[in-house]
């Protein structure tokens, strides 16, 4: 069903879901949204399964001719959206009609904004996902971000019969001074010399990061004199940050899956969502925890998530009773 003509696509408009899980040991990147918190919420508010693919909208936002009714919700980075001009919150679900211009204008909070809709956006599935990996095209729309005049379909699914919104207490708020608690490792024995220096470390967010990695600017730490320059190529994960030759931090993301560099810490899982809602200039620090305390925060996320869920499924059963 054909849902919106893209009037202009802003810079780097992609279709997301949460990625494609089966094929890392064959080198194909997890892709999908980097901040999966708010995927999985604007898919909720839309009456989505969480999986459902979505708009991943980086800095500045599209243009968008509606061409069918749906519900659309934009969660994420704070964008002021507007429906034929009319401003439209965050965070809440809004029907829009045949003829209707969704707009989207420039993050004043936050990096990336995701747009889901009523049945998810609708583009063939690629290796069990929809998600767009853009340096090997394939993924989305065609393996790219959107284009002025490029027809979006959206799959099958219900409207609702009433808005719904996700409470304050819920909504995340992006500072731009983050703090990211990480674990120490893999290769953290590699700077012994450095480790805390690391960690009581301020870095800035460079204009290097991407869907890759999150290149930071700060106070360089090196390996130690006695620890080789580089490591056998591995498998990485998101949040590894590695340490190259100049001793600046990246911190990696979704579209690597091996790297020859030493990595000096992980990012907790639970923290991910804060990498993607970067910008450049904001500042980074890193706070030491154990493992133990990264499984413990991030079943708190779980539970948290959950209890959106739960939260959303009054929302249908009021629905349902007020029908």
């Amino acid at each position: 069903m054909e849902l919106f003509r893209v009037r202009n696509p802003g810079p780097m408009t992609t279709v997301q879901d949460l990625g494609r899980l089966a094929f890392l040991d064959r080198g194909v990147p997890l892709s999908g949204a980097l901040d999966p918190f708010a995927c999985r919420v604007a898919n909720l508010l839309v009456g989505n399964s969480e999986e459902a693919a979505v708009l991943e909208i980086t800095v500045m936002g599209p243009t968008l001719e509606v061409l069918t009714p749906a519900d659309i919700a934009l969660t994420g980075a704070e964008m002021g959206m507007t429906v034929n001009q009319a401003p439209v919150r965050g965070w809440r679900s809004v029907r829009v009609n045949l003829g209707d211009i969704i707009r989207i204008p420039r993050a004043a909070q936050g990096c990336r904004a995701y747009l889901a809709v009523t049945g998810g956006i609708d583009v063939p599935l690629m290796m069990g996902s929809r998600s767009t990996f853009v340096r090997a095209k394939i993924g989305g729309v065609q393996g790219r971000g959107l284009i002025k005049g490029d027809i979006l379909h959206r799959g099958a699914g219900l409207l609702l019969d009433r808005p719904r919104e996700l409470t304050g207490e819920w909504i995340p708020q992006y500072a731009p001074e983050i703090t990211l608690r990480a674990v120490s490792g893999p290769q953290d024995d590699a700077f012994r010399e450095g480790i805390d220096a690391f960690f009581g470390a301020c870095y800035g967010v460079t204009q290097q990061a991407d869907r890759m990695g999150c290149r930071l600017l700060g106070p360089a730490v090196h390996r130690d004199r006695e620890s080789p320059e580089s490591i056998v190529t591995e498998p990485t994960m998101p949040g590894n940050v590695q340490l190259p030759a100049d001793g600046q931090p990246i911190i990696l993301l979704v579209e690597q899956t091996s790297g020859g560099y030493a990595k000096i810490a992980t990012v907790i899982t639970a923290d991910l969502s804060n990498v993607a809602q970067a910008m450049p200039g904001n500042t980074v620090r890193f706070e030491r925890v154990t493992l133990e305390n990264a499984h413990r925060l991030y079943q708190e996320q779980q539970t948290k998530l959950q209890q959106i869920r739960n939260d959303l499924k009054k929302m249908r059963s009021a629905e349902r009773r007020e029908i």
